[in-house]
This record gives structure tokens, C-alpha cells and sequence, in this order.
């Protein structure tokens, strides 16, 4: 295939050749590699080329590139959106539909068709499938009937961006992490503001998202700092962090990195375990910048961060506890250490397990 006829991936943007590699612990099957036995270094699941991965607790799903869904990992509370609550090691096709984009929650899924409309399935138990009901659903249930380009999936919390650009919020509202000024959870969709947004990202207790004027906010949890504003105080509505303009942002549990116009990495939050990245396991109320290198995409997880340099490599640091790290040990890294070589297109960051696309030449 020549170059011109590829399509590039960052964030979620997508490019075929593109291979499915996971590495981490392998409880529940979530590697999808059939085994149920931790990688510390990435393992290639299969051979077919796919467009977009996420992580949650202990299932992940991954779109391929014909669109289709898949899952594997644990079933619980029906979280794989297979119609079971059994544990599968390999990938399982979910429906026969086309899909753009999927994130994994904790213990639920969301995800938007191809025509933009959104779907979830799994744990319910305070309304995060926003379905209006707090039962689980072992299948995917449509939300609403219009379209929607953006989503995002926390501990029990999501939010997601209308095609108007409009920012939603449902599920648990405690510690004011939906946005709306209350701690109430809400069973459906909730309208945060009246702004337009271009891109959200839900950490466990807390939430981030970018404007469409590329000036981050965020909300929620503050007890550690990962809001970024320099206190540790709780916020229930968005509260604006800096100036600057970003393009990405990512939570983790209490940590939080963000990509800024200019393409510079700056980090916040917990760094008990150098998952901020600067070489210190120290807390930060403020972004600061790691490195003078310029990135592509980053994604948090629990008590570690992976990302994508502008030249396609893939980094790794914070707790490398089951080899989440994926740089073949179980050691922890406080400074971004280089997976692997080659190009990378995305990566997602879980609790315990990693996954990411590379790409693969024809």
C-alpha cells in the first residue's frame, strides 16, 4: 500500500496497517491473547488491522478497520456488550455494525456508530449508561437520538460532545465531577454550559476538556491536585487552567497530562510514583512542562502514563507494577522511557494494562 493511501492516526484519527499490540496483566483475559498470563513487554493480538482501543479496569474493546467492535476481558455486570457476563481471553465481534470511536469505563462502555449515535452497555449502578435507569445492560442500548463526535468514560461517570459541539454529562455527581455545579448523579444526559467543545477526558473522580478557543478547564476531585488550578479544592463547575491553547488532554486516577498547541507535554496531579514524568515523585497543583520535545498523543492511567512523541515512538513511566510499562520489567520509571521502535498510531492507558496501535509496513 502506498503512503498516499494511508490513513494517519493520532488521537483518533486513524491509519490501516495498523496491528493491535497489549501488554500488562493478563487477569480476565484482557489482553485478548487467549491466555490469562501477564506481558511485561507489548504481544501482538492477531494479525488484522484496527483503528481505535481503549482500556478500562479489566476489559477492553477495539475497533477494527472494517468498523467493527470487539471485546475481551472480564463480563462482569456485562461490561463486554456481548449479551453474557462471561469472561472472554480472545476478541468477541460485537454486533455486525460500523463504529467510530469506544472508551472503556471501570466496569461499562460507551460507544458511537457511524452514525453518530451513541450507545452503552455494562455497570449502571448510578445511571453512568445514561439510559435514565440504573440497570445494567449486557448489550449496547442506544442513548438518545442524536449525534454525537466525542466520549469519554470515568470510575462511574461519563461525558460526551454533541455534533453541535455542545458538552454532556451523566452518572455519579459526586464531587462535582459532572460539571454542572451539583454533586447529584443524574441518569441522563445533562447540558454543561452553553459553549462549544472539542475534546473531554474523565479520570476517576474528576474531569478535563478543551473549549473549541483550545483553553482547558476542568472539574471534580482536587485532592490531589489534578485539577491544575494550584489548590486542592473540590470544583463542581469548570474552572479555567491558564491561558494557553491545548489539543489533548488525559486523566488518570489522581494524575492529569495535557498536550499544548505548540506540541510540549506538560503534566499535574499525584506523582507518588513518577507518573507525572519529570523525574520526581513529587505532587503538582500546576502544569509543568516535561521535556522539550513535542508529542502527539498521551494517555493516563492508574499511577502511569503513556504517550506518542511527534516522531511516532512510544514512552512509558510511572508504576510499572504487572508490566503496565510494557519496557519488559516490573520496575517503575519516574522519566519517559522508550517502548519498542517503529511507528506508533495510539495507545490507551488502563488500570493494570496497556494497549496500542502500530503501524506496520506493507
Amino acid at each position: 500500500m502506498s503512503f498516499a493511501s494511508r490513513k494517519l492516526f493520532i488521537g483518533n484519527i486513524q491509519k490501516s496497517n495498523a496491528n493491535l499490540f497489549l501488554w500488562g496483566s493478563g487477569s480476565n483475559g484482557k489482553l485478548g491473547d487467549g491466555t490469562i498470563t501477564g506481558k511485561s513487554s507489548p504481544v501482538q493480538i492477531g494479525s488484522l488491522s484496527w483503528t481505535q482501543v481503549s482500556n478500562g479496569n479489566q476489559h477492553t474493546q477495539a475497533i477494527r478497520s472494517d468498523g467493527l467492535l470487539f471485546a475481551w476481558g472480564s463480563g462482569s455486570s456485562g461490561r463486554l456488550g456481548d449479551g453474557t457476563i462471561v469472561n472472554k481471553s480472545s476478541p468477541v465481534q460485537i454486533g455486525s455494525l460500523s463504529w467510530t470511536q469506544v472508551v472503556c469505563g471501570f466496569s461499562n462502555s460507551i460507544a458511537i456508530r457511524s452514525d453518530g449515535l451513541l450507545f452503552a452497555w455494562g455497570e449502571n449502578s448510578v445511571g453512568q449508561l445514561g439510559d435514565g435507569t440504573t440497570a445494567n445492560k449486557s448489550s449496547p442500548v442506544q442513548i438518545g437520538s442524536l449525534s454525537w463526535t466525542k466520549i469519554a468514560v470515568g470510575y462511574q461517570h461519563n461525558l460526551a460532545i454533541r455534533s453541535d459541539g455542545l458538552l454532556f454529562a451523566w452518572g455519579d455527581g459526586s464531587n462535582g465531577k459532572l460539571g454542572d455545579g451539583t454533586i447529584t448523579s443524574k441518569s441522563s444526559p445533562v447540558q454543561i454550559g452553553s459553549l462549544s467543545w472539542t475534546q473531554v477526558s474523565c479520570g476517576y473522580q474528576y474531569t478535563l476538556a478543551i473549549r473549541s478557543d483550545g483553553l482547558l478547564f476542568s472539574w471534580g476531585d482536587n485532592s490531589s491536585e489534578q485539577l491544575g488550578d494550584g489548590t486542592t479544592v473540590n470544583k463542581s463547575s469548570p474552572v479555567q487552567i491558564g491561558s494557553l491553547s491545548w489539543t489533548q488532554v488525559s486523566c488518570g486516577w489522581y494524575h492529569s497530562m495535557g498536550i499544548r498547541s505548540d506540541g510540549l507535554l506538560f503534566a499535574w496531579g499525584r506523582g507518588s510514583n513518577g507518573e507525572l514524568g519529570d523525574g520526581t515523585i513529587t505532587n503538582k497543583s500546576s502544569p509543568i512542562q516535561i521535556g522539550s520535545l513535542s508529542w502527539t498523543q498521551v494517555a493516563c492511567g492508574y499511577q502511569y502514563t503513556t504517550a506518542i512523541r511527534s516522531d511516532g515512538l512510544l514512552f512509558a513511566w510511572g508504576d510499572g507494577g504487572s508490566g503496565r510499562l510494557g519496557d519488559g520489567t516490573i520496575t517503575g520509571k519516574s522519566s519517559p522511557v522508550q517502548i519498542g521502535s517503529l511507528s506508533w498510531t495510539q495507545v490507551a492507558s488502563g488500570v493494570e494494562h496497556s494497549a496500542a496501535i502500530k503501524f506496520i509496513a506493507p
